[in-house]
């Protein structure tokens, strides 16, 4: 369950609904599989009809009937406006036609840089991660990229990555500028079991901007091993409506994702 308290929606519930707030209508996300697709899913069931979910494998534009398996499932087809290419999602993003990129990561750090690669050093790590993907492409040319990270700690908010798999603002205020990224995009949102956060505008760090039900700030500090910005009056977290879990249990019928 979400907290140490009983109550009545997942984690995954909870995240998937804040995350499809975030998702407008008449834009385009490029998705993967778990909690962001479901998240997607439920903002094209209720708020967004007409968001365009593109997949890596090449779907664009599809209305997915239930939760794909893979990026790859058939499902991840039905209904859309094309069925295409990895190249072309990928060059669609580097056109800057992709709205927002939607990414799970190991860990970050304070200025939105993931590592999804390894864990340690490079030549003899501790653990050896699944690598980028597509995850450095979405992060590097979607305008707006939301993370999500099931269990924020000091071992996934971390000062220093061992390895930058995909960019964030690299050290600073214009720094992706500076690297060649496109001016402008960026990460836009994280969202953990404990808040959801931005980022600052001046400084490009990582900013708490809700706090989920039965979550204390101590908590929140605590579980990072860099310093979160906190502003002086931070609201709580909407919690997901009988209606959004109605839809959810629609989209993931078996509760293979959203049970968790």
């Amino acid at each position: 369950m979400n907290t140490s308290t009983q109550v009545e929606y997942t984690l995954t519930e909870l995240q998937s609904c804040v995350a499809s707030h975030i998702l407008e209508d008449n834009q385009s996300v490029f998705v993967g599989t778990g909690c962001p697709l479901v998240a997607t899913m439920l903002a094209q069931r209720t708020h967004a009809p007409n968001l365009l979910i593109i997949f890596e494998a090449g779907g664009m534009g599809p209305q997915v009937p239930e939760l794909p398996i893979s990026v790859g499932d058939s499902r991840t087809f039905y209904k859309a406006i094309a069925a295409s290419s990895m190249h072309d999602v990928m060059a669609a993003g580097q056109a800057g036609y992709i709205d927002y990129g939607f990414l799970g990561a190991a860990a970050i750090d304070m200025y939105g840089n993931l590592n999804t690669t390894v864990i340690g050093d490079w030549k003899t790590p501790k653990v050896r991660l699944p690598g980028s993907g597509g995850a450095n492409d979405v992060g590097s040319f979607c305008w707006r990229t939301i993370y999500n990270l099931r269990n924020q700690s000091k071992r996934t908010f971390v000062k220093e990555l061992d390895f930058i798999t995909t960019p964030g603002y690299l050290d600073g205020t214009g720094a992706r500028e500076k690297a060649g990224l496109p001016t402008g995009c960026g990460p836009y949102r994280v969202i953990t079991q404990l808040g959801v956060y931005g980022f600052d505008e001046a400084t490009k760090r990582l900013m708490l901007i809700s706090i989920h039900p039965r979550v204390t700030l101590d908590e929140i500090q605590d579980n990072s091993d860099f310093e979160i910005l906190i502003p002086e009056d931070v609201p709580v977290t909407a919690i997901p409506t009988d209606e959004e879990r109605r839809i959810l249990r629609e989209i993931d019928p078996t509760g293979r994702v959203i049970d968790k």
